[in-house]
């Protein structure tokens, strides 16, 4: 099968978009949406995070349209979550009551509940696994029923839910502030423009939505001296958050009457970063203030990454480009950013020949001078 140029721009667009379904179908494997789901959980949980739109569904629906373009999946996603009507706000989550499926802690060796490692690469060589070319199915299912009669074997009384936070301990040692809790109604950048300055919960939003390579590079810019902060990570969670609705009937809104409707995979993380401060008697002392981050699915990275960014921005300096909100939450946006890049790649004849005009004009008159 081959490629026919064609001229005319209703029909080459036409062409282009055939021969983009030929790419994605010309070797006839149907690269099935469970197989997605089953096997690219990290993909899954990056464009999940960025759409802001928590289905794996979906998103393994738009990273096969995409043909595994992160941006393009993305972009797919973030435009059908604009057409979905919003029928119901959840309660208010307590991410106290995380089913916990990781938690680590940086600062603290032991720390109350303990450490619970979980899945993660942190702990692999990044070796080439080529037996994985081999993979069966039978291979899997004998590997699953020894895990599991292992694990039931080695199961202890560890409740895993309701965990308590390190912080938390901290403050009851009066080495951490206490603040009261903040019931000002969270502003939702998706429903109305952002203006700067801007508030906590709008740089919350943004960062969590943001592209997980900018808001990565931009969190380590702040630690290599681009930046004020350098963090130790208090504790780091990895698990699972029921969601509820209000009883629309209910007139008195009791939360015994809420509705169950699910629950979400979550990375949250609060960082500890020090700061020096004066005394009443003008001598410097060191506290510490909380960065924090949290996003869909496992991407612990990105959560590290979004509470140094955070606290940056918290206490903007104008000496490093990582505590100005303007620079950073305008930059880090998937669909924004790649968006304007990519519409460089559209027409811009009138405009570059403008300039090739005024190039041509000058050059004639330089070279008439000389003569």
């Amino acid at each position: 099968m081959a490629y026919v140029a064609v001229k005319g721009g209703s029909e080459a667009i036409e062409e282009s978009i055939k021969r983009l379904t030929f790419e994605r179908i010309h070797t006839q494997q149907v690269l099935e949406i469970d197989a997605i789901m089953a096997g690219m959980q990290g993909m899954i949980d990056q464009v999940m995070s960025e759409s802001s739109l928590y289905s794996e569904l979906l998103a393994a629906l738009a990273i096969k349209q995409a043909q595994g373009n992160m941006e393009e999946a993305v972009f797919l996603l973030r435009a059908h979550r604009s057409t979905l009507p919003r029928n119901y706000y959840t309660r208010v989550i307590e991410t106290d009551n995380m089913f916990v499926e990781r938690r680590i802690s940086a600062s603290f060796k032991d720390i109350p509940g303990g450490q619970i490692l979980g899945a993660s690469y942190d702990y692999t060589h990044r070796l080439m696994d080529f037996n994985l070319l081999s993979e069966s199915k039978e291979a899997m299912q004998k590997w699953l029923l020894e895990y599991e009669q292992e694990s039931q074997r080695s199961s202890g009384a560890i409740t895993l839910q309701s965990l308590p936070k390190v912080v938390a301990f901290l403050q009851k040692e009066g080495l951490f502030p206490t603040y009261e809790e903040d019931q000002t109604e969270p502003l939702d950048v998706t429903k109305r423009s952002v203006q700067f300055p801007t508030t906590r919960s709008e740089r919350l939003q943004i960062l969590t939505r943001g592209q997980t390579g900018a808001v990565t590079s931009l969190g380590y810019a702040a630690i290599r001296g681009y930046g004020s902060v350098h963090p130790t990570v208090g504790e780091l969670r990895v698990g699972k958050l029921p969601l509820t609705v209000a009883y629309p009937m209910d007139q008195t809104n009791d939360e015994e009457n809420d509705f169950y409707i699910g629950q979400i995979k979550v990375t949250e993380v609060e960082s500890f970063i020090p700061i020096t401060t004066k005394n009443e008697k003008n001598e410097e002392e060191i506290e510490f203030e909380i960065g924090y981050g949290i996003c869909y699915g496992q991407n612990e990275t990105k959560a590290i990454a979004m509470s140094i960014l955070d606290q940056a921005l918290e206490n903007g300096n104008q000496d490093y480009p990582t505590h100005d909100e303007e620079f950073i939450l305008m930059h880090i946006d998937s669909v924004e950013s790649t968006g304007f890049i990519s519409h460089l790649k559209l027409p811009h004849y009138v405009t570059f020949q403008s300039k090739l005009d005024s190039v041509r004009k000058i050059k004639k008159g330089t070279d008439q001078h000389e003569k």
